[in-house]
């Protein structure tokens, strides 16, 4: 029985040492200076070698300089096949590309941007799609005057996950610090449909969550019944007696005795 062996190619010792020829090429395509020592090579097949150099430019730290030389069959001369910058153990990379649409990020989208929605979305359906919170057709007009797509269970299954985990969720410092949850506050207006099991509105005016749908077991020092105010206290108005007089001990020695004795002189 044949087995298949992996041919493993010997390094080309000319090409091995053609160090200074990799070298000047690396130059050449380089600023002057910057290829820095020699970092070794690798055998890239048949009298084929790559040299690389560690690159000292100090916005491509970690990157080397790649030059592949070679020679042709029976040659002695060895010549350069190629030369090109590439990125060594931990070097910095740019962020692995991605298109835009799953670039965005909440708050990204500002005035005047346009958000298309592809076809194929799977937080939609279309707007006569029969779904869990009705049981008739989510078509509330006639089919071309209402909307062409509507939520699907899948949308709202991640706008659940999301807003729960959010900053408007329990899973919050001022949560944590609220006297009850939000589910029994009288300023909680629940979203209708199926959301309405673990969602609403904050209608308080001055809660931080004003305005902002948030989880049923979210909570804040606004709850409509966080405290009772105190009955206000009207002050008494101070009674002041301007017909009497008090009779008061004068010491001996006083400012008033002195002037008494002094006009009794006089």
């Amino acid at each position: 029985m044949s087995r298949t062996r992996t041919r493993v190619s010997v390094p080309d010792q000319a090409c091995v040492a053609a160090v200074d020829l990799a070298r000047a090429a690396a130059e050449e395509l380089a600023r002057p200076g910057e290829p820095g020592e020699h970092l070794g090579y690798e055998a890239e097949g048949d009298r084929i070698v790559t040299h690389y150099f560690a690159c000292l430019d100090r916005a491509y730290r970690g990157w080397r300089w790649a030059v592949t030389v070679t020679r042709a069959s029976r040659a002695k001369k060895v010549t350069v096949s190629e030369g090109v910058l590439l990125p060594g153990p931990g070097a910095l990379l740019a962020p692995e590309w991605l298109p835009w649409s799953e670039r965005l990020r909440p708050g990204d989208l500002g005035v005047g941007d346009l958000l298309p929605t592809s076809e194929d979305d799977d937080r939609l359906v279309p707007g006569y799609t029969e779904t869990d919170d009705d049981v008739e057709h989510q078509m509330v007009f006639e089919y071309g005057l209402g909307r062409a797509r509507v939520l699907s269970a899948i949308g709202r299954e991640r706008a659940a996950r999301r807003w729960h985990s959010g900053e408007h969720g329990p899973h919050t410092p001022i949560a944590h610090a609220a006297p009850a949850q939000c589910s029994t506050c009288g300023f909680y207006w629940l979203l209708a449909g199926e959301l309405r099991l673990s969602f609403g509105v904050c209608t308080n005016e001055y809660a931080p969550d004003d305005g902002k749908v948030v989880a049923a077991d979210h909570g804040c020092g606004a709850h409509s019944e966080a405290a009772v105010m105190p009955p206000a206290v009207e002050q008494a108005t101070p009674i002041l007696d301007d017909l009497g007089f008090d009779l008061m001990e004068v010491e001996a020695g006083s400012v008033d005795e002195t002037a008494t004795e002094e006009l009794g002189h006089s």
